[in-house]
């Protein structure tokens, strides 16, 4: 062989060697940047994963507040009509008792309790009271009741009231209690559920 042959062999052996360990360095740097790439990706994935759960919990957290503050602005608006309702209720019943009142039915009811009392009191001591708007039927009733009755210096809105002060009690008839009671228990029900 000679020299330049030598010389031509070895420039082709150093240059298939330089290839191979070229070619070899670049799979191993594309290898490397392939793996960045991927764990960049997987990287930006959990990123946007969270993003995508923070925002979601952040939105449903939102949409809970909004729809409590809807749902108590609707119970206000609700109560407020019942009240409105309630009190509309009161007054017209207030106004069938101003008729009642003027009838002999209610003349009877009066006599009716006032007797309940004294049977009630079995001979003690009771004191009979009438609301002041019935002034003018206390000698009637005191005649219907066979004893004396008083009118009340306050007003209780009809009805009766009894003390029997011996046993410390009072029968209270009123109609301006009855009234409280049936304020305090009543309940506005309505809607297709309620019958």
């Amino acid at each position: 062989m000679t020299t330049e042959e030598k010389l031509q062999h070895f420039t082709m052996y150093a240059m298939e060697e330089a290839r191979n360990k070229s070619n070899t360095m670049l799979r191993e740097y594309r290898e490397a940047l392939e793996k960045i790439f991927q764990e960049h990706q997987e990287k930006k994935k959990r990123q946007a994963d969270l993003e995508i759960k923070t925002e979601t919990v952040r939105l449903v957290g939102q949409n809970n507040k909004q729809f409590s503050e809807a749902q108590i602005e609707i119970k206000r608006t609700l109560s407020r009509r019942q009240s409105e309702l309630k009190e509309k209720l009161f007054v017209e019943v207030k106004d069938r008792l101003a008729r009642f009142f003027e009838t002999r039915e209610y003349h009877q009811m009066l006599v009716k309790q006032l007797r309940e009392a004294r049977e009630f009191a079995g001979g003690e001591e009771v004191l009979l009271y009438i609301d002041p708007s019935d002034a003018q039927y206390q000698y009637s009733i005191e005649a219907e009741v066979g004893a004396p009755v008083n009118v009340s210096t306050y007003s209780f809105l009809g009805g009766t009231r009894a003390v029997l002060p011996a046993r410390n009690i009072l029968i209270d008839n009123s109609f301006e209690s009855k009234l409280e009671e049936a304020k305090e228990s009543f309940q506005l029900k309505g809607g297709a559920a309620h019958e």
